[in-house]
């Protein structure tokens, strides 16, 4: 059952402001706050009370949601805010984060009388609406248990991994799959094309191999078309999530060095209108005419 206070929400994006509304949908109270008071709006329609700053949106609340763009950001909302009362506080913390980052969040909070609970999830705004999210958590065991309730409203089964910090782990191990598969497919996919393959005959052996993933034809219609509008999770995104990924496996010795090429390819798409626009437009990068495109040839 909803509790009977209010769920402040910070960050209402595009996993928010789904966020928001599922939970809205689900007869919760929600106080929510972001940058861009613009977006908004539409939580007000679904009967979200929209407020002026960080403190406005979690007074009265004991539970807060963050869905922030980085730690920096986390920061900023959440520790730089000095009319904002941490104490007493729950605080689940939903954007993806260095977990070294996470770690320092986590002491921060209980330094001033919070508690902390990372709980990035693997899915986007369509599985948010639908409450099937994969949802997983890392932090103190009696917090999880507490948010039980909550986090079962966004994802069946809410999963407890550990202390602060595996779970981002996890989190960026799947995003780093979303990153390296997708370039995988897209460069088999634009080699055999330009080597005069059929397309659905490549098609046909790789889905009858134990190589296909289900991925490759969710991402395959916007690859053909080229139309990678209306994104769930834009290219930036997948970028700033696998820098993460290198960090973070560089700090436990791990060798990364294939994943480099990759990660350089992605810091092409900066600042150009692929940075906006759904994360398989790493099409357009492993193509032979980027370059020319993107110089203004």
């Amino acid at each position: 059952m909803p509790t009977a206070a209010p769920i402040a929400l910070l960050g209402t994006g595009l996993l928010g402001g789904a966020i928001a509304e599922r939970l809205l949908r689900q007869g919760y109270s929600v106080q929510a706050w972001n940058r861009s008071p613009a977006r908004l709006r539409a939580l007000e329609t679904c009967g979200a009370l929209a407020c002026a700053s960080p403190a406005a949106a979690t007074q009265g609340c004991s539970w807060v949601i963050t869905v922030l763009s980085d730690a920096s950001a986390f920061r900023q909302v959440l520790l730089e805010q000095p009319e904002l009362e941490l104490a007493g506080l729950r605080v689940v913390q939903m954007g993806t984060i260095g977990p070294w980052e996470s770690q320092e969040l986590a002491e921060s909070i209980a330094g001033r009388g919070g508690r902390y609970l990372e709980a990035p999830v693997l899915g986007s705004r369509p599985e948010a609406l639908a409450g099937r999210l994969q949802v997983m958590a890392a932090g103190p065991a009696e917090l999880f248990a507490e948010a039980l309730p909550l986090l079962r409203e966004l994802g069946p089964q809410p999963i407890h991994l550990g202390p602060v910090g595996r779970a981002m782990h996890t989190k960026l191990a799947l995003n780093q799959l979303i990153a390296s598969l997708t370039h995988a497919f897209s460069l088999s996919l634009q080699l055999v094309q330009a080597a005069g393959v059929e397309r659905e005959s490549f098609l046909a052996v790789l889905r009858g191999s134990a190589l296909h993933a289900p991925t490759f034809d969710k991402k395959l219609p916007r690859m053909v078309a080229g139309d990678y509008a209306n994104p769930n999770f834009p290219t930036a995104h997948l970028r700033k999530d696998l820098n993460l990924f290198l960090q973070a496996a560089q700090r436990q010795g791990l060798h990364t060095e294939g994943l480099a090429g990759l990660a350089a390819l992605l810091e092409r798409a900066a600042g150009s209108p692929l940075d906006g626009l759904d994360y398989s437009a790493l099409h357009e990068l492993t193509g032979p005419c980027w370059e020319a495109e993107s110089s203004g040839a």
